[in-house]
């Protein structure tokens, strides 16, 4: 077996944007200089964040040509364009799974099983994570090993993978968890499955939400204080409620003079909050998919309102980026979580069989993860229990604005 190819950070960024875009959007693959350096500076899906130029693509994949890693292709129609096909995947003799786990590591450096899980399901459908513990496994043991798992760290609630093909950058931004947990363990059947069981217990907890918290911000004069500031974040702007339940929270801020559109990923919540607040436009959709409003160049505020809080650890850092990618320039991201890291599983609420895993958040990972994808002027707040309140769960909120 020939040795493995040794790839500098440029030639791994370029491998792994011509792997990545080969599957995802195969009508406009090969790639031409300007397409590929589009994919190697993308903002997102990407550690780190790039910025290069067409001249440094260009001689950086003609080397990789010069090496067999990347052939030229020749667009005939009309001007003849260069374009760029990777063969890495041939040098490298991968099947689609182990090929989308090498792509993803090129792109994103260490990971953990989980968020690979996550991270590839555009390129390859893993059922679930232990499929992607076997597959590490396989890439670790060959001959020549591709992939090796990194010794868990501080700040780590798994181990982390690497790929072997050249320097990878270790995250330098670790911090310290309270404790050890699995944030990964509620992607144990999928997130497909994990989203339905989801949609399932609020679809039978619609009624009873709506009753039993309609008065909950009676006693919460500092969630009253934020969401009164969400209103003056959006200066008349629309406001995305998200993961908005029975509408109790967009009521407030409709109240208050907010101009808010409102959804959740629960048909029957979505009902009930029609029924209960008719002058406010309530949709069914998916916080992670969320689109600019109809009617404006972005939201002023998106606020997700304990809308987080059954995502893994691997997905938060992907859920905040896609709430922040539609908002205005100059507009917020507000969230709501609960504190951690734990996980919290409840059976049964307000007598009605549920089976729900609840995702506390440790705020410094809230925090960076707000960081890593833009938003600025970040803030945030950390309170203790409610009184009243049946179990001991401490809170977190966070304001970030998105930049020009």
């Amino acid at each position: 077996m020939s040795p493995l190819p040794h790839l500098e950070p440029t030639e791994q960024r370029v491998l792994g944007a011509l792997l990545e875009k080969q599957v995802t959007v195969p009508a406009g693959y090969p790639l031409t200089v300007n397409a590929l350096r589009t994919a190697c500076n993308q903002s997102t899906s990407r550690d780190p964040v790039v910025d290069y130029d067409d001249q440094t693509v260009e001689s950086t994949a003609r080397a990789l040509k010069g090496r067999g890693l990347v052939r030229v292709v020749w667009d005939g129609r009309g001007q003849r364009t260069l374009k760029f096909h990777q063969l890495l995947d041939e040098t490298l003799g991968l099947d689609p799974a182990e090929r989308a786990l090498i792509t993803v590591l090129l792109l994103r450096g260490p990971q953990s099983a989980g968020e690979l899980r996550t991270r590839t399901e555009r390129l390859h459908g893993f059922t679930d994570r232990a499929a992607v513990e076997e597959c590490l496994s396989r890439l670790a043991t060959r001959e020549e090993p591709l992939v090796q798992e990194l010794a868990r760290r501080p700040g780590w609630q798994d181990p982390r993978w690497i790929h072997l093909l050249g320097p990878v950058q270790l995250p330098s931004d670790a911090h310290v968890a309270s404790e050890s947990v699995d944030l990964e363990s509620v992607l144990t059947e999928g997130p497909q499955a994990r989203d339905a069981k989801v949609s399932a217990a609020y679809d039978s907890l619609a009624g009873e939400y709506a009753t039993r918290l309609a008065s909950e911000l009676d006693e919460a004069p500092f969630e009253r204080w934020l969401l009164e500031r969400v209103v003056d974040l959006a200066d008349g702007h629309p406001v995305a409620d998200v993961g908005c339940g029975p509408g109790l929270i967009s009521a407030y801020l409709h109240d208050h003079g907010a101009r808010v559109v409102a959804s959740d990923l629960s048909a029957e919540m979505i009902a009930q909050a029609r029924v209960d607040h008719p002058e406010i436009t309530f949709e069914v959709g998916d916080l992670r998919r969320l689109m600019r409003p109809v009617d404006a160049d972005g939201w002023g505020v998106v606020l997700a309102w304990y809308s987080l809080v059954h995502l893994a650890g691997s997905e938060l850092r992907d859920a905040i980026e896609a709430l922040a990618r539609p908002v205005r320039p100059g507009g917020s991201v507000v969230l709501s979580l609960y504190a951690g890291p734990s996980i919290r599983h409840v059976a049964e609420l307000w007598d009605i069989p549920v089976d729900l895993d609840f995702v506390h958040h440790d705020p410094a990972t809230v925090i960076a993860a707000a960081e890593a994808v833009g938003l600025t002027d970040v803030e945030w707040y950390e309170r203790g229990t409610s009184p009243g309140a049946d179990e001991p769960v401490h809170r977190f909120y966070l304001i970030g604005r998105r930049g020009s």
